[in-house]
């Protein structure tokens, strides 16, 4: 009878005995992988949830019960439970993003309050070391809409938040106009200097770790540069 070693584990494989054994050192590419799909995710309220939830809010709120359940399903899965734990922190995300932007998107005000919904339970499950990568890159993504709403207010733009709230599309330039106005006098382009940087340190210092839940949660930060850039072409633009 001959015998099968395998040459090496699956990158599944690897990352489920990570979140196993925290000590266990992780392959690069496993770690990347986990970096960009944190990445994707808080990418994903904005290209799916913000049309979805200005038409069908409902629907976006329904939706979250889908990934909860979902979540529980991957995590009990003997080689998807990593996948599982990510998508319970963005059910989270997607659940907050669906009550505000649906019903309250026109006082700024309440924005963080209704974001860090899932706080709790964040911080409630890491004290008990459950769902690390789920609760870290829920975490990393609240943290970036705290930074990007401390932008908003250091620049006095949410008057300008509310008034994109309730006009139409093609009333929305001048708007877009007098907040980049704004944003690029010198306290605005010092502010958003200070803020990225802060971005950029939080975000890429635990990316020096091999546990997979740092990667998580330093793709959420640093992704928020991204989502801010874009924000900030479309005024440019407008």
């Amino acid at each position: 009878m001959s015998s099968f070693t395998p040459a090496s584990k699956p990158l599944y494989s690897e990352a489920l005995d990570a979140v196993a054994s925290p000590r266990l050192e992780i392959g690069l590419s496993t770690r990347w992988l986990m970096f960009l799909a944190a990445a994707f995710l808080v990418s994903v309220p904005v290209f799916f949830q913000a049309p979805l939830v200005r038409s069908f809010p409902w629907l976006s709120l329904l939706a979250t019960a889908g990934l909860f359940v979902g979540s529980l399903r991957l995590r009990s899965h003997p080689t998807l439970g990593l996948w599982g734990d990510l998508l319970f922190g963005f059910a989270w995300t997607w659940l907050a993003g669906s009550i505000y932007w649906g019903w309250l998107r026109w006082e700024p005000l309440v924005h963080l309050p209704v974001e860090s919904l899932g706080l709790p339970i964040a911080l409630i499950g890491l004290s008990r070391g459950w769902c690390k990568v789920g609760n870290w890159f829920y975490l990393g993504s609240l943290l970036g809409t705290v930074i990007t709403d401390l932008y908003f207010y250091l620049v006095q733009l949410i008057t300008h938040w509310r008034q994109l709230m309730v006009v139409d599309v093609a009333d929305a330039p001048p708007i877009f106009a007098a907040a980049l106005g704004q944003m690029q006098t010198p306290w605005g382009t010092g502010c958003a200097a200070a803020l990225v940087v802060i971005l950029l340190v939080v975000g890429v210092a635990p990316l020096r770790s091999r546990q997979l839940h740092w990667w998580a949660f330093g793709g959420a930060v640093l992704s928020t540069l991204l989502v801010d850039g874009l924000f900030w072409l479309v005024a440019s633009l407008a």
